[in-house]
């Protein structure tokens, strides 16, 4: 059993609590979107997730929102590396386009079948901080780079 993850690693931080509520209000934003069939909603989740995929969280809603209401209940910050989260974010940028770009057609059981696995990778990190896009991410690397992860030699003139 393999007991190390692979993930992608930043030098900024984040705060998991805000991440875990961000992940609600798409799970609120997506039960919207269901029960309206307006697209109001997943827009909305594309612009957010763009700002927090590429890196300006200052630009989201959720985000300061979020923030926001955890400051207001003095629910102290758990920084965590912030590599995974923004990986997160752009794979909720890419659920979103592909919501929208079914939907439009009027393709409703591939997009309601997208919108219903989005949901569920959501609430996942929502209720107990599962990252789904950290554990896609080794497979979206090797497809990337080509290179399997334990063959990678590090490249340091570090020694001990």
């Amino acid at each position: 059993m393999q007991t190390n993850a692979f993930c992608p690693i930043s030098y900024k931080k984040i705060d998991e609590n805000v991440a875990r509520l961000n992940g609600f209000f798409t799970v609120v934003l997506l039960g919207v979107y269901l029960l309206t069939s307006s697209l109001v909603p997943v827009v909305f989740l594309v612009l957010d997730f763009l700002a927090r995929g590429f890196e300006k969280p200052e630009y989201s809603l959720l985000a300061r929102v979020s923030k926001f209401l955890l400051t207001a209940l003095k629910v102290r910050p758990q920084l965590i590396n912030a590599g995974p989260k923004i990986f997160a974010a752009r794979v909720g940028l890419l659920f979103s386009v592909l919501v929208i770009a079914t939907a439009l057609p009027g393709w409703n059981t591939i997009a309601l079948v997208i919108t219903l696995l989005f949901g569920v990778c959501a609430f996942l990190e929502a209720a107990i901080g599962f990252c789904v896009a950290c554990k896609l991410y080794p497979f979206v690397y090797k497809l990337t780079y080509q290179k399997p992860v334990d063959k990678i030699v590090p490249t340091t003139d570090f020694q001990i």
